[in-house]
């Protein structure tokens, strides 16, 4: 099975993964519990900005692994990370 670091080089790649997508990331502080929320399907995610790295990737990989993200979008590696992802169940 495969594992996702908690770098903020992977957070990196989560986020140009969304924003390949049509997705917007904002960093905001908020009174959200979880690191991350989608705004009504209005294609924008907002990360809770003082969440920690740890929290901050989950929280977007959680998202990922629910959103519908068309591959015709993507890039061959993006695909393959998405397809990681999803595959990925992150140990809490």
């Amino acid at each position: 099975m495969s594992h996702l670091t908690f770098t903020t080089h992977t957070l990196e790649k989560l986020e140009l993964l969304l924003k390949a997508a049509g997705y917007r990331v904002r960093y905001e502080k908020g009174n959200f519990k979880t690191g991350a929320c989608m705004l009504l399907s209005s294609k924008i995610v907002v990360i809770n900005k003082f969440s920690n790295l740890e929290s901050k990737i989950q929280s977007i990989v959680e998202l990922l692994s629910e959103l519908e993200i068309e591959h015709k979008l993507l890039d061959e590696k993006q695909i393959a990370f998405l397809h990681q992802i999803k595959q990925t169940k992150l140990q809490l």
